[in-house]
């Protein structure tokens, strides 16, 4: 209330004051990002480093991202960002995105934060339009692999207890969400916020994850369910 819609969308996009900072992201995204071909991602790699919180060696930027409070997102070395992948940072009082070594986030992918914490292992891989949502902390570890269309709902279950008013207006309980190393998640999972899943686990297409499922699981179905253990395939 009472502020201008300029204040009001820098607030939401940049993430932090003054008016030569506002210019600078909107030059960069406006004219810089859509680039396309090899000059557009020479001069994102030479420019957009300046807008984030730290960015590590040979990162690579595709065309038209979206970026929101690029001041609390750290990138390792040699991360890939395909076309039109989104990186949204924004919260009051988060930490933000970190990402580690060698991760691929895949054409239309969303990384978004509910004033929550996301943070991808190295090696971690994310296929085309998946969505990492974090109201909390979204917690993904290293050399993950994520098929397409895989969606992390870590941003809270709405509270459904009153009937007198609308559910929008109850509030959510958020538990945070983790993924651990050396997991697969086939094309069309989701995760549901609460979830864990042990290492070296295996979730089938489409499956539907709540609670907990122990490492070396290989599990499917809705709500996903343990079918056998990567340790007894071992043993046959």
């Amino acid at each position: 209330t009472g502020k201008s819609a300029l204040k009001k969308y820098q607030e939401v996009v940049v993430g932090r004051k003054g008016l030569l900072r506002l210019l600078f992201f909107e030059l960069l995204t406006m004219f810089i990002g859509p680039l396309p071909g090899a000059a557009g991602l020479l001069l994102r790699s030479k420019l957009y480093p300046l807008l984030f919180g730290s960015v590590g060696k040979k990162v690579v930027f595709g065309r038209s991202m979206t970026i929101r409070h690029p001041h609390k997102i750290h990138i390792g070395d040699n991360c890939i960002f395909d076309d039109y992948s989104v990186l949204d940072a924004k919260g009051e009082s988060n930490k933000g995105i970190t990402l580690g070594r060698d991760v691929l986030v895949g054409r239309s992918t969303v990384l978004s934060c509910k004033n929550g914490d996301i943070s991808i292992g190295d090696n971690t891989n994310i296929a085309m339009n998946c969505f990492v949502q974090s109201a909390r902390d979204v917690y993904i570890g290293s050399h993950v692999l994520f098929g397409a269309y895989c969606y992390v709902i870590g941003g809270g279950d709405h509270k459904t207890d009153r009937i007198d008013i609308p559910i929008l207006s109850q509030g959510q309980v958020v538990r945070g969400i983790r993924i651990e190393k050396n997991c697969w998640l086939g094309g069309g999972v989701l995760v549901q916020d609460g979830a864990v899943i042990g290492h070296d686990s295996i979730l089938g297409s489409g499956a539907v994850v709540r609670g907990s499922i122990p490492a070396y699981s290989i599990a499917a179905g809705v709500p996903a369910k343990v079918k056998k253990t990567r340790t007894e395939q071992e043993d046959a």
